[in-house]
C-alpha cells in the first residue's frame, strides 16, 4: 500500500518524517525506513493564510492534494492540525489519516468525557476542535488565558527553532500538571515535537495519525 505525505512546515514535516521511519523500523525491524511519497509545498504560500479557512487557501490545498493524488496513494498524512479543517471543506473522499476520529477513540478507551485542549491559540479558542468534541459528548477544558500565551509562544519558538530550555520547561510543566487531573490533547504538531514523554494521560494527535499510518498502510 502507498502513503503519501503532505509535506508544510520544515520542522512539522522533518518530526513526522522521522517519527514514521522509527515506529516502521519498530515494526519491521533492521535497517527499514518508511516508504513514502513526500509531496513538498511551498509552505510560505499556505501559512500566511492560516489558521482561518478561506476561499484562497482551499484553491492551494485542492491543488495540491490532486497533485498528490496523481500518485495514487492509499492514504495521506497531514502534518499539520489546523489544515485538517480546509481539507474538510474540500474533499470527503480522500483518505486521509485524520487525526480527530482517531483522537476521539484515543479518549474513548480511556473512558472519560472531559479533555484538556492543548494547541495553538486560535485552536484552543476556536470553534472546530471543541465543536468536534462537543458532538461526541466530549467536554473540552481550556488553560487558563496566561498558559495558553505561553503554549503558543513556545508553539511559536519551537517552529522557528528558537526554543530555549527555560520555555520548554514551563511549556512542559503545564501539560504534566494538567495530566494529573485530566486526559490532555495535544492539537499542534510544533506542542508535540517537544511534549513530555512518557505520560500515559497525555493524547498526541501526531503520534496518533503517525501511529496509524504504519499500522494501516504497511
Amino acid at each position: 500500500m502507498k502513503l503519501a505525505l503532505y509535506g508544510l512546515g520544515s520542522r512539522a514535516t522533518a518530526y513526522y518524517l522521522q517519527e514514521l521511519n522509527k515506529q516502521y523500523n519498530l515494526k519491521k525491524g533492521g535497517y527499514s525506513t518508511c516508504p513514502l511519497w513526500l509531496y513538498n509545498t511551498n509552505f510560505n504560500n499556505i501559512n500566511p493564510l492560516l489558521p482561518n479557512t478561506s476561499k484562497a487557501l482551499d484553491v492551494i490545498v485542492k491543488k495540491d492534494i490532486q497533485a498528490i493524488k496523481a500518485v495514487q496513494p492509499h492514504k495521506i498524512i497531514v502534518p499539520n492540525i489546523t489544515l485538517h479543517e480546509t481539507i474538510d471543506r474540500i474533499d470527503t473522499t480522500t483518505d486521509f489519516v485524520h487525526p480527530l476520529p482517531l483522537t476521539l477513540e484515543k479518549i474513548k478507551q480511556h473512558q472519560v468525557s472531559k479533555i484538556l485542549l492543548v494547541g495553538s491559540l486560535h485552536s484552543m479558542q476556536a470553534t472546530y476542535l471543541n465543536s468536534f468534541f462537543k458532538e461526541n459528548s466530549i467536554a473540552v477544558v481550556l488553560p487558563t488565558d496566561e498558559e495558553m500565551e505561553l503554549i503558543d509562544t513556545a508553539r511559536k519558538a519551537i517552529y522557528a527553532y528558537t526554543e530555549t530550555k527555560k520555555l520548554v520547561k514551563a511549556y512542559q510543566k503545564i501539560l504534566k500538571n494538567y495530566a494529573a487531573k485530566h486526559i490532555v490533547v495535544i492539537a499542534c504538531t510544533e506542542l508535540s515535537i517537544l511534549k513530555p514523554q512518557g505520560n500515559r494521560a497525555i493524547v498526541d494527535m501526531a503520534d496518533l495519525q503517525i501511529q496509524n499510518a504504519v499500522q494501516t498502510v504497511f
